[in-house]
């Protein structure tokens, strides 16, 4: 790809696609109290709110991979920039808890064709393996600045208000910024090559689409309604739609065609149990993030820019450690991330028996940096450990295939251990019964982070000793 200015400049362009998606995933989990009041919703709304976004992206990150193919990289990334920054200015002009959650889904979905072609353009940038490697570690930077950016800002804006709520500000800061990397984009990027021979699994994309919105929908509003009717037929509905999935994939696979997910890759014990890793890794994460937000601003009565400055330790440990890890992991392997998971553990049974009904800043600040020092051991280099034994003809569907999971597996977090933390919650809000919550919704992370190690048990032992290092969304 020849470009007619620097490509560390391109590169700078090509990262404002995972700055801005990153940015929209924490400012949201800082203003999630401030939205709910304003809009008047419910609880299962507002975990939708989180869930819409991610499973958006989730149904669409292979389809989006394979757009650029099909389409140009340039293009597809210049539309998906488009309808980010358009979607997101009509979170900003939603009236209800509905329209925004609709708005937000869409949102997902256009930032899962711009992120996978910011990610193709690196490797067509830097052909130089050294050279890419760089660019690959500003790519992962840019995710942990992203995080601090969204932590501070969402804190800050929900409580601006000018002519306006502070909380739509959350949306549309991403205009001006959408609208310069547009330009930037159009001028300076050139095409990339189209592969004529690249297809499209539309029947895949909207099976799958389905049937991960009917179970997370049935997940967070069936709890809301106390598991009516229509929770279960959703439910039975996504098992079809999920088990429909499956033969159509395999019967594209049998006839030579273009699935949207290669299924034969199921058949590697090694990338199966490390899927399994990513799934119950995700849910804790993304559940916890959500709910220890809940508790300090609902529980605690902490404001939301203070809350977001509570969370500049935890976003700065994690960057430290993961550039740690970077270099630790050729010669540990995953024993690197078995040691982030105890850390992790740690610190959440120091928040389940020392936290209190009283605001401790210090306290707070320093579990949440313990916290990202254990993550940052784990989640960035989760990748390699799915990828460890997959062919290099392979690495793109199964890169497909992990980013699928990574974002359902974050909307099922939202879902299932937000929903319990919300089940313990009552309409007093009692400040004993936000701890309670936490502390139950803690107890439920914990025994993610077992399934986890026990995963990364199963492994063998030299998993992450190939140099492979890739950063994950923090």
């Amino acid at each position: 790809m020849k470009t007619t200015v620097n490509k560390w400049f391109a590169l700078i362009i090509v990262l404002t696609a995972p700055l801005l998606y990153v940015i929209d995933i924490f400012i949201i989990n800082i203003a999630i109290p401030t939205i709910k009041t304003s809009l008047h919703a419910t609880d299962g709304e507002i975990q939708l709110v989180i869930a819409s976004y991610l499973l958006g992206s989730a149904c669409f990150l292979v389809t989006g991979g394979r757009a650029g193919d099909f389409l140009g990289k340039k293009k597809v990334f210049f539309w998906g920039m488009l309808a980010f920054t358009f979607t997101s200015c009509i979170c900003g002009l939603s009236q209800n808890a509905a329209q925004l959650n609709i708005a937000r889904f869409f949102q997902g979905v256009s930032s899962a064709f711009m992120v996978t072609q910011s990610i193709s353009l690196i490797q067509i940038l830097f052909p130089n393996p050294k050279e890419r490697s760089v660019a690959i570690g500003w790519y992962g930077i840019t995710l942990s600045i992203a995080a601090i950016i969204g932590q501070m800002l969402g804190g800050y804006l929900a409580e601006t208000n000018f002519s306006i709520e502070g909380w739509r500000l959350i949306f549309f800061i991403n205009l001006p910024v959408g609208i310069l990397s547009l330009f930037t984009i159009h001028i300076y990027l050139k095409e990339t090559p189209k592969m004529q021979k690249a297809h499209f699994d539309y029947k895949g994309a909207f099976v799958l689409t389905l049937g991960l919105a009917g179970l997370i929908y049935a997940l967070t509003e069936g709890r809301e309604h106390h598991f009516p009717w229509w929770f279960y037929l959703l439910l039975l509905l996504s098992l079809l739609q999920f088990a429909f999935f499956i033969i159509i994939q395999r019967k594209k696979l049998k006839n030579n065609g273009h699935p949207l997910i290669d299924l034969s890759l199921f058949k590697l014990k090694d990338f199966k149990i490390g899927l399994f890793a990513v799934l119950f890794h995700f849910m804790l994460h993304t559940a916890y993030l959500l709910i220890i937000t809940v508790y300090l601003q609902s529980g605690l009565g902490v404001s939301a820019l203070a809350c977001g400055m509570y969370f500049i330790p935890h976003a700065v440990f994690f960057m430290i450690s993961s550039i740690a890890a970077g270099k630790l992991l050729p010669t540990y392997g995953k024993r690197i991330l078995q040691l982030g998971l105890c850390i992790i553990l740690v610190s959440f049974l120091l928040q389940i028996f020392l936290f209190t009904n009283k605001n401790i800043p210090f306290v707070s600040m320093l579990f949440l940096a313990l916290y990202g020092l254990g993550n940052g051991l784990v989640l960035p280099f989760l990748l390699n450990m799915v990828l460890h034994n997959i062919n290099e003809k392979d690495a793109g569907s199964a890169s497909g295939i992990f980013s699928t999971f990574q974002q359902t597996a974050s909307a099922l977090g939202i879902s299932i251990i937000g929903g319990i933390f919300y089940t313990i919650l009552d309409d007093s809000g009692n400040s004993k019964n936000y701890l309670l919550a936490l502390q139950i919704g803690l107890t439920a992370g914990i025994f993610c982070l077992i399934i986890v190690w026990v995963m990364l048990y199963l492994l063998p032992g030299n998993v992450g000793n190939k140099n492979k290092t890739t950063h994950g969304i923090d």
